[in-house]
């Protein structure tokens, strides 16, 4: 989980950082110092905003029942399924004019400076609340935290360097990189989020019982597979696990860790998960590809200098 948290701190770091970056530019180019600090104060209170946000969602459901966790884990994975899937498809266009669309946001609102204040708040929430649904069912782990926060400290030095002119970096080409690995990572996230449901028994799976669970009446064993011996000759699918692969990855360990954190892999998976998985691939993937291919159009469009 560590790279994969890693990538989220760096990409939505780093477009909050960018944001700072051309507001406070364009404020200081029409000559209003005193509105920085406003734009400040909307940063600080929208990062305390999201850290609240995070906070309730990871510690606030102790205080429920397991089926209730679970239920609540599930959900909120489907709404950072929808939230991160719309983000990728809408930076791939606001990434090549993010920083025409900002200034004339910011022009209409800077007037006495609190305009600038909302902009700010709303813009920088926005990637923060991004970040908490994407990043929550994985912060009880230190080193995911610890990830996540490295990538947003190192999204703020590169933010600073661009600002400051040192760096510029082709941002259509960063934003379809990243948004290729959060593509393949959001079927992940939609893979636990339908066994947190079907943990919930919400949607029907290994853990719904009798007569739903396809099980051997010989030993009660939840059926794995497809083709399985008879009479269970497909009896698995879909509400039984797709495989069970326990023996040969260690759910905890260094691989285990690595294939969910990426691809959303783990060593026992249900149908319904597999199915939604590759559903979601199938369908996604390929319009992001589309629309990621380059096209014919100068550098200086896809380059972002929050100074010029």
């Amino acid at each position: 989980m560590f790279l994969a948290s890693f990538l989220i701190g760096l990409r939505e770091g780093l477009e909050a950082s960018l944001i700072i970056g051309i507001l406070i530019a364009y404020v200081r180019k029409q000559q209003r110092d005193e509105v920085v600090g406003k734009i400040w104060l909307g940063v600080i209170l929208a990062v305390i905003i999201a850290a609240g946000l995070g906070a309730l969602f990871t510690f606030g459901r102790y205080g429920l029942t397991f089926e209730g966790q679970e239920m609540i884990g599930g959900f909120m994975s489907l709404l950072a399924v929808v939230m991160v899937t719309w983000m990728v498809f809408w930076m791939l266009k606001a990434g090549r004019t993010m920083k025409a669309e900002l200034e004339s946001s910011a022009a209409a609102a800077l007037g006495a400076g609190w305009g600038m204040f909302w902009l700010a708040l709303v813009s920088v929430g926005r990637e923060g609340i991004e970040t908490t649904l994407m990043l929550w069912s994985s912060l009880t782990n230190p080193l995911s935290l610890v990830a996540a926060i490295v990538g947003i400290l190192a999204s703020c030095v590169l933010g600073y360097l661009v600002y400051r002119g040192m760096v510029r970096i082709k941002f259509s080409t960063f934003f379809a990189w990243t948004g290729l690995f959060l593509v393949i990572m959001t079927a992940g996230i939609l893979a636990y989020g339908i066994h947190d449901l079907q943990e919930a028994r919400i949607l029907p799976g290994p853990f719904s019982g009798a007569p739903i669970t396809p099980t051997d009446f010989r030993t009660g064993d939840v059926l794995v597979g497809f083709f399985t011996e008879r009479p269970y000759w497909g009896a698995p699918f879909p509400f039984g696990w797709a495989f069970d692969l326990q023996k040969v990855i260690d759910p905890a360990s260094t691989l285990g860790a690595l294939l969910k954190g990426t691809v959303g892999f783990t060593p026992l998976m249900s149908w319904l998960e597999i199915v939604a998985w590759a559903i979601y691939l199938a369908i996604v993937l390929p319009m992001f590809i589309r629309r990621a291919l380059p096209r014919k159009e100068t550098g200086k469009d896809n380059e972002v200098s929050a100074s010029a």
